[in-house]
C-alpha cells in the first residue's frame, strides 16, 4: 500500500479544520498529521512533522498565509502549500504562487475539488480552480485568434471540449459527468492543457501574472 500524503491544516477557525477533519477521514491515501490556527505555528509544525501538503489559509492574525507560505517554502522546499481561502480573487492566487504555493482552492469549492488538489499538488504539479483557470483560458484564446500561440503543440479535439467547459466555470466533476468520463481523466486533460499552454509550473504562471501586472518584481 503506498503511502499515505501528509496534510497539515493551518486556518484560525476551528469551524473549518472540524469540517476538513470530516472530509479527510474518509480519503484513505490522506492522514493529517497536525492542525494550527496561525502562520507562525504552521512554520514550526512543517519543520516538526514534515508534511507534504499544507492547506494554508491567506488571512488570519499575526503572520498572513502569504508570508507563511514564503517562509516555508524557504525552509522546506518539498513541501507542497495549497491556498484554501474566502479571496476568489486572481491576485490573491499569483501572490500565493509567487510565495511558492502550488494551487488555490476558494472555501465554496465542492470536496471533491479540494481532494483533487491535494493529490494533484502532492504529485508535484499546480493546482488550477476553474474560475482562476479561466482567466489564463481566456488569455489563451485570445492569442490563438491572433496568431500568437507560436509553434507550440495543438490541443486535441477533447482537449478543446475540457478547455471550453473550463471557460465556462464548471468543475472537475461537471465536466467529467458531461463528457462520461472520470475525474481522474479531467485532472489529466488539464495538465495537458496547461502544459500546451506553457503554464504548467508555478514558475510559468508566476511569469504570467508579472507580464500582466497581476504582481510585481520585489
Amino acid at each position: 500500500m503506498p503511502d499515505k500524503i501528509r496534510l497539515l491544516l493551518v486556518d484560525d477557525h476551528e469551524i473549518v479544520r472540524a469540517g476538513l477533519r470530516m472530509l479527510f477521514l474518509a480519503e484513505p491515501d490522506i492522514a493529517i498529521v497536525g492542525e494550527v490556527n496561525s502562520g507562525e505555528a504552521a512554520i514550526e509544525a512543517v519543520r516538526t512533522l514534515n508534511p507534504d501538503v499544507v492547506i494554508m489559509d491567506i488571512a488570519m492574525p499575526g503572520m498572513g498565509g502569504i508570508e507563511a507560505t514564503r517562509r516555508i517554502k524557504e525552509a522546506s522546499p518539498d513541501t507542497a502549500v495549497l491556498a484554501l481561502t474566502m479571496h476568489e480573487d486572481e491576485q490573491y492566487f499569483f501572490q500565493m504562487l509567487n510565495a511558492g504555493a502550488s494551487g488555490y482552492v476558494p472555501k465554496r469549492a465542492a470536496a471533491d475539488d479540494l481532494v483533487s488538489a491535494i493529490r494533484v499538488v502532492s504529485q508535484g504539479n499546480v493546482f488550477l480552480y476553474p474560475s482562476l483557470a479561466r482567466l489564463l483560458v481566456t488569455d489563451y484564446v485570445q492569442r490563438e485568434a491572433t496568431g500568437q500561440t507560436g509553434d507550440r503543440e495543438p490541443l486535441t479535439p477533447r482537449e478543446r471540449e475540457v478547455l471550453t467547459m473550463i471557460a465556462e466555470g464548471k468543475t472537475n466533476r461537471e465536466i467529467a459527468e458531461a463528457l462520461v468520463i472520470s475525474i481522474k481523466t479531467v485532472d489529466r486533460h488539464r495538465e495537458n492543457i496547461m502544459h500546451k499552454l506553457n503554464l504548467h509550473s508555478r514558475v510559468e504562471l508566476v511569469k504570467y501574472a508579472i507580464e500582466k501586472g497581476l504582481i510585481t518584481v520585489g
